[in-house]
């Protein structure tokens, strides 16, 4: 690790109270102290892959700063915005607890913020782990507004590091690298702003599905693959819906091919969409490891607005030890899928000769082939180059030889949790529009498109992807976490999840089932699929439930959880003020 970095680390560390700079011999009370952060968003010009274009700054910089945090921290965010155009700032993961108001979605918990204007999210970090702040306000996460935040657990929770060594100077030695975990954000590119793109979609009735480039920490290129790679790479399930047709030159699907039987119009297309590919040189991300640590951490998060990638280092297989921010049983990979808004912690043995290591990220749907590298490098390099290191993976993100990859399906919770039986309601998800933030105004949203629940219940919501082709949906719940407590294929016909439990117990799992702030339901190929969860009605208040690629939430794919209507928050004064403006 650079020297810089551990001097933050230690600084951080003796912030949050560790008496011991190593975080391992002496338990630490949870942190109660204010922390204070200021962001100003500014539109400039910058080159990310190397072309430049306008994109959101924030404090001059991509991506944006990260925050860490010590469990229990009374955070103070304030925003300022510079841009043209209105803005707001959500913070992926972040409970809320108490503080709906601070969720940052216009429309429910704010107004958005004005050009020239402020706002102060307050909020408390009351759970560890690995989350993200970004836009949340029309496509503006996919001009660059997005950022880590990891909080640091408190020394009296629980670390599942048992469960992957007994020897005590291993162990140290993963405490030290969660201690000192850097995030790895994984986005997706485009030339257009994220408003020119809207524009195109409404005037041409065609999603935008890919991506001119795959960012690694906010640095990539856009590479052209020729003709004669991309037809190597095409799969069969490529060809299944190609027919006689190719690719285009950016690797991605003929937009006529996968966009329905609706009118289209293709005169009012930008190049860079489906095609025209123009190659250019951005900035490669290197990430330094001392092998003397034995082990390193990354936080890896899924900030693209589009693309679901597959992650790997070469030949360093990964204990992913904590999904969504919170702990799992270790499970060893050497990829993994990165779903839109998930966040996995990943321990890496740093039992290699000296030298560097390619990080791969690909495209994991049949949308593109599209893929961008970085370098994990032993900061002792050998006297003589090393050959170039073994991939684990192609540039599809398909596994090469008997390389693993992570089975979402088998994690478990560490420790387990179980939901309640006892359920309230079962909804299936709606969207709703409002011209005032619901937060403040409840009764003004249509009672058809909104799921109202009361505090202290447990809601099942279930999805259902009633017709193919449909893709994998990745579903993130604002405010407090869920249970996935089922998925599979066919149609969803049930009353309740309890009658589709006695119908197909096999489909469930009410025993050890996953907790997520974010969930993918199943891709539905060539019939209908659906996934079910679970939820405590804990934080009353008005929360967002969508999809986190950006082109469907803008698109309608979401729902208003009213929840908790009978003890509805009573909004602070300052927050009243704001919202009358």
């Amino acid at each position: 690790m650079a020297p810089f970095h551990s001097f933050l680390s230690l600084l951080w560390l003796l912030l949050c109270g560790v008496a011991n700079a190593q975080g391992l011999d002496q338990p630490i009370a949870q942190s109660n102290k204010a922390v204070r952060f200021e962001i100003t968003l500014t539109w400039e010009e910058w080159s990310a892959t190397g072309a430049p274009r306008k994109m959101i700054l924030t404090n001059g910089q991509f991506p944006a700063p990260a925050l860490q945090l010590c469990q229990g921290d009374n955070v103070e965010f304030l925003v300022t915005n510079k841009l043209p155009v209105a803005s707001a700032v959500h913070f992926h993961g972040i409970s809320q607890t108490g503080t709906p108001w601070s969720d940052g979605v216009p429309g429910l918990s704010q107004k958005p913020i004005p050009p020239g204007g402020q706002f102060l999210y307050k909020w408390r970090a009351t759970e560890y782990g690995s989350y993200f702040y970004h836009a949340h306000s029309r496509g503006q996460v996919e001009d660059g507004l997005y950022g880590a935040i990891y909080i640091r657990p408190d020394d009296t929770i629980k670390r599942p590091f048992k469960l992957i060594a007994d020897d005590e100077n291993d162990l140290r030695a993963m405490r030290k690298a969660e201690d000192q975990t850097r995030p790895i954000i994984l986005s997706d590119w485009r030339q257009v702003t994220s408003e020119e793109m809207w524009r195109v979609q409404k005037e041409t009735g065609l999603e935008a599905y890919c991506v001119n480039a795959l960012l690694i920490n906010g640095k990539g290129s856009v590479n052209c693959l020729g003709e004669k790679a991309l037809d190597e790479a095409t799969t069969p399930e490529h060809r299944m819906i190609l027919g006689k047709q190719s690719l285009s030159d950016i690797g991605c699907m003929p937009p006529t091919l996968v966009q329905g039987d609706y009118p289209h119009n293709l005169t009012d297309v930008p190049s860079s969409f489906w095609s025209g590919c123009v190659p250019s040189q951005g900035a490669h991300e290197r990430v330094s490891v001392q092998p003397f640590d034995k082990y390193v951490s990354y936080d890896l998060i899924g900030a693209a607005g589009l693309a679901m990638t597959v992650f790997s280092i070469d030949e360093h297989p990964m204990w992913i030890y904590a999904v969504d921010g919170r702990y799992v049983e270790p499970a060893k990979a050497d990829s993994l899928i990165i779903a839109n808004g998930n966040r996995y912690s990943v321990l890496v043995a740093l039992d290699k000769p000296a030298g560097d290591y390619t990080i791969r990220v690909a495209n994991q749907g049949i949308n593109q082939i599209i893929n961008s590298t970085a370098v994990m490098s032993y900061t002792s390099p050998p006297k003589n180059p090393r050959r170039a290191s073994t991939p684990s993976i192609d540039i599809t993100g398909v596994p090469l030889g008997k390389h693993t990859v992570l089975n979402d399906n088998k994690l478990v919770p560490f420790p387990v949790e179980v939901p309640s039986q006892d359920v309230a309601q079962t909804h299936p998800p709606t969207l709703p529009r409002a011209r005032h933030p619901l937060l403040f105004h409840p009764d003004s949203g249509p009672k058809d498109l909104t799921i109202s629940t009361q505090n202290g219940t447990w809601v099942d919501l279930v999805f259902a992807a009633v017709r193919p082709l449909q893709p994998p949906h990745p579903f993130h719940k604002h405010s407090n976490k869920f249970f996935v407590i089922g998925a599979g294929d066919g149609e969803w016909n049930y009353t309740s999840v309890a009658d589709a439990v006695r119908h197909r117990p096999g489909d469930f799992n009410l025993k050890t089932p996953q907790i997520r702030d974010t969930a993918t339901t199943p891709p539905a190929a060539t019939g209908p699929t659906w996934m079910a969860i679970r939820y405590h009605v804990v934080n009353p208040g008005a929360f967002l439930l969508h999809c986190h690629i950006q082109v469907h939430l803008t698109g309608g794919m979401g729902v208003v959880l009213l929840d908790g209507v009978d003890e509805w928050p009573e909004i602070p004064e300052e927050y009243r003020e704001v919202e009358a403006l």
